[in-house]
C-alpha cells in the first residue's frame, strides 16, 4: 500500500489556500514591476531560516556576504550563509521529489560545516527546543526507507501545492534524516515545490514569517506528533505564507481614480485582458496593467476567474461583490 502522511483536511485550511492562491495572484502581477525586490527577499528568506537556527547574521551582513565583502562574525556562521545563498541559487534546477537532488541540496547547505553533508544519518538525533527534547526521530536504520516513500508520496501527490508542501515539511522533521541541517532543509524544499506552482514563491520571504513566530514553529511541530496528524503544522504553515503574500504585496489606496472608474463602468461580464484593452481604447499594456487592472485587483474590486494560474492566456477578470457595488453607486450619480 502507498505510503499517506497522516493529515485531517479543515475547512479553515481549505479556506487559507483560496486566501493564498488569490493573493499569489495579485503578487504576480506586482513582482512584474518590482524584481529588484528578489535580491531582498532572497536575503531576508535566507536571514529568517538561519536566525531559527541561531545564526546571528543580519540582513546586512548576508548581503555583505553574497557581495564577497568582509564580515566580523563567526566563521561558521558565515559559511552557514554562503551555503545557504549557494542552495537558494541552485534551486531551480532540483526536482522536489528526486532524491538524487535531496541529498545534493543537503551536500551544499552543509558544505564544510558537517561530515555528513550530503548524506543520510547514522544515528540518533532528536529536535531541541532549547534544551528540551520535543521530538526523539525514528533509528537511523529507518531512514533511507521513510524518505523513499515520503518522496514516492509527493512525486504521486494530488494535494494542492500549497498543502503538498507543508505536509512534506512536517514529514521531513518527522523523519529528521540528516544529521544536522534539517530544519534549514525543510524550509528549502517546501520552498522548492511552492516555486513549482507559482514561480513568484520562489523567492516569497515566508521564513522570516516563521522566524517571527518561531515558538509556535515549535508549538505545531509537537502539537502534529502529539496527534498523530501534521493538520496543526499544515494550518500554521498555511497562515505563515498567506502573512509573507500580504506583507509583500504593497498596498494602494481605495481611491477611486478616473482609470478605475473607467474599467467599471465597462467590466459588465467576465472579460480578458485584451477585451479589457479594447474596451477601454487602451494600446499600452504596461499601462494598463499598472493604472487600471492592479489598481482594481489590489483594492478587491475586481478578480480573477483563475486564480490558481494568474499568467493563464485564458485569464478573465470580474467584478467582485465590493465592485459592483461601486460601479453601481457611480451609475446612480450620473
Amino acid at each position: 500500500m502507498r505510503y499517506q502522511p497522516p493529515l485531517t483536511l479543515t475547512p479553515a485550511m481549505v479556506s487559507l489556500v483560496a486566501e493564498i492562491a488569490e493573493a499569489v495572484g495579485r503578487l504576480s502581477l506586482v513582482a512584474e514591476d518590482t524584481l529588484r525586490l528578489r535580491r531582498i527577499n532572497r536575503i531576508r528568506t535566507i536571514q529568517g531560516s538561519l536566525a531559527i537556527e541561531g545564526n546571528t547574521l543580519s540582513e546586512e551582513q548576508i548581503t555583505a556576504v553574497l557581495e564577497g565583502k568582509p564580515v566580523l562574525a563567526p566563521p561558521r556562521e558565515i559559511q552557514e550563509a554562503r551555503n545557504a545563498l549557494a542552495a537558494y541559487e541552485q534551486m531551480t534546477h532540483w526536482q522536489p521529489e528526486r532524491e538524487a537532488d535531496l541529498l545534493q541540496a543537503h551536500k551544499v547547505l552543509t558544505q564544510g560545516l558537517l561530515e555528513d553533508a550530503g548524506r543520510y544519518r547514522g544515528g540518533g538525533v532528536g529536535v531541541m527546543q532549547g534544551e528540551h527534547v520535543i521530538h526523539m526521530a525514528p533509528p537511523a536504520n529507518r531512514v533511507p526507507g521513510l524518505m523513499h516513500d515520503l518522496l514516492a508520496w509527493l512525486g504521486a501527490c494530488e494535494a494542492h501545492p500549497l498543502i503538498a508542501g507543508a505536509v512534506f515539511h512536517y514529514e521531513f522533521e518527522f523523519i529528521h534524516p540528516f544529521a544536522d541541517g534539517n530544519g534549514r532543509m525543510g524550509r528549502l524544499w517546501q520552498t522548492l515545490i511552492l516555486s513549482r506552482w507559482q514561480p513568484v514563491l520562489a523567492d516569497l520571504p515566508v521564513e522570516s514569517m516563521v522566524h517571527a513566530h518561531q515558538q509556535a514553529y515549535y508549538r505545531a511541530i509537537e502539537q502534529s506528533t502529539a496527534k498523530t496528524d501534521c493538520a496543526p503544522f499544515v494550518h500554521f504553515m498555511l497562515e505563515r505564507i498567506l502573512e509573507a503574500c500580504r506583507a509583500n504585496t504593497p498596498q494602494v489606496t481605495r481611491e477611486v481614480t478616473p482609470q478605475v472608474k473607467r474599467l467599471l463602468a465597462v467590466l459588465d461580464r467576465e472579460m480578458g485582458r485584451a477585451a479589457l484593452m479594447q474596451a477601454l481604447a487602451l494600446r499600452d499594456a504596461r499601462h494598463f496593467r499598472q493604472r487600471y487592472l492592479l489598481p482594481v485587483l489590489q483594492a478587491g474590486l475586481v478578480e480573477m476567474t483563475q486564480p490558481d494560474h494568474p499568467r493563464s492566456p485564458t485569464q478573465k477578470y470580474r467584478l467582485t461583490a465590493a465592485g459592483q457595488r461601486l460601479a453601481a453607486s457611480h451609475e446612480d450619480m450620473t
